[in-house]
């Protein structure tokens, strides 16, 4: 008898797919998410020196304490509240585990979680093994912000959580106060969880300030706030993340937590923990990418895309609607192939794959890279 799947209209994510494609066509990888460079040497050293002094066994199911304890200093630093680190964070294997974990725990069958699209991929399968039901709301049209009359107009008695994401992926949107005013408002009187994906929170650029659900006082009592080490130190293939929570919603994250992955690489949390003890560490990295950014929007110019630049994360999107009608997957080819340079296809973040002519690229690369890659995209109308 033939596996029935749980999720049978989930295949290989976009990101491998375009990874891959890159790879088999010698293309400049500008589509998955991943730094093209290293990590400062002095973390990589402390990871060398925790390993080699015998840290290797397994971290406590919540996470090293001095990593905790190290992390709600920081929290209190960058957002004026100090969680408990015993009962309100946990170390995960990723902020990828901290969202589903934070789903899990909350959603049941036939409750409905609200998504904001485009939105990452790994929401919704989510919200489907634990039996909810994704209701999906478009963000505004030309810069990705939040449509909240769309948004409370979709709230029912069967609304349980909301997912947000800031600075969002793909479109780098990055939340206003008002936009956290209004979510306070919205679950206001209402069983609503907030599940957040604060992953690019130490990259936003024009001066913009990360507001931190963790620094709301009314928000932060219903929310999971997931966030990543690995997007912040140029480490994504560490896999370790975090999540903050009240205690009462930690205590049920742990449950599933402690069956998913019990605990994250030991070693790595102690050099987590030495090395964020600098806050400049982490309080230099906005501008560190801004610089990248300025660089890549500045050659973009150049291709004939209309951008407006990213106000954070480490992407940028554009649109080729006015040059052409051809999909966003089949340019996205077109570019691998024939310009070698990869990039996203932005209709792979939408659940029935709408196509609005934009294409996302990540400019986490060397200067030398992404110089080589818009001297290649110069020749864009060629292929349109």
């Amino acid at each position: 008898m033939p596996l029935r799947s749980k999720l049978p209209h989930v295949g290989t994510t976009i990101f491998t797919v375009m990874s891959q494609m890159a790879k088999d066509h010698n293309a400049i990888n500008l589509s998955q998410g991943f730094p093209g460079f290293d990590s400062d040497p002095k973390l990589l050293e402390l990871v060398a020196k925790y390993t080699r002094e015998g840290f290797n066994q397994y971290a406590p199911m919540s996470g090293v304490p001095a990593l905790r304890d190290v992390l709600s200093a920081k929290t209190a630093r960058c957002h004026d509240y100090e969680p408990d680190p015993e009962t309100e964070i946990s170390i995960v294997s990723g902020a990828t585990e901290a969202i589903f974990c934070a789903i899990t725990a909350v959603v049941k069958p036939g409750d409905e979680v609200l998504i904001l699209e485009p939105a990452y991929d790994s929401y919704e399968p989510a919200i489907l093994l634990s039996g909810g039901i994704p209701i999906h709301i478009p963000l505004k049209k030309g810069d990705f912000s939040i449509d909240w009359e769309r948004v409370i107009s979709s709230v029912t008695f069967k609304t349980k959580a909301i997912v947000i994401n800031t600075p969002h992926n793909p479109s780098g949107y990055v939340w206003s106060s008002s936009d956290l005013d209004h979510l306070a408002q919205l679950i206001r009187d209402r069983n609503i969880f907030v599940i957040s994906d604060e992953v690019y929170e130490h990259i936003t650029f024009d001066e913009r300030k990360h507001l931190s659900l963790i620094g709301h006082e009314e928000l932060r009592e219903k929310s999971f706030v997931c966030g990543s080490f690995g997007k912040t130190f140029h480490v994504t293939g560490w896999k370790v993340g975090f999540c903050i929570a009240p205690p009462e919603l930690m205590e049920e994250f742990r449950k599933i937590h402690q069956f998913v992955t019990f605990s994250t690489v030991t070693p790595i949390q102690y050099a987590l923990a030495e090395y964020l003890k600098t806050p400049s560490n982490y309080e230099s990295v906005s501008e560190f990418y801004q610089k990248k950014r300025d660089f890549f929007c500045q050659g973009l110019k150049t291709t004939g895309l209309e951008f407006s630049p990213a106000q954070g994360s480490f992407f940028q999107m554009a649109s080729y609607g006015h040059l052409s009608d051809i999909s966003d997957k089949e340019l996205a080819e077109r570019m691998t192939k024939e310009l070698k340079v990869a990039c996203i296809p932005v209709s792979a973040f939408y659940h029935n794959g709408q196509d609005h002519k934009f294409i996302r690229f990540c400019f986490a690369k060397k200067d030398s890279e992404l110089q080589e890659a818009l001297g290649r995209l110069e020749g864009l109308k060629r292929i349109l």
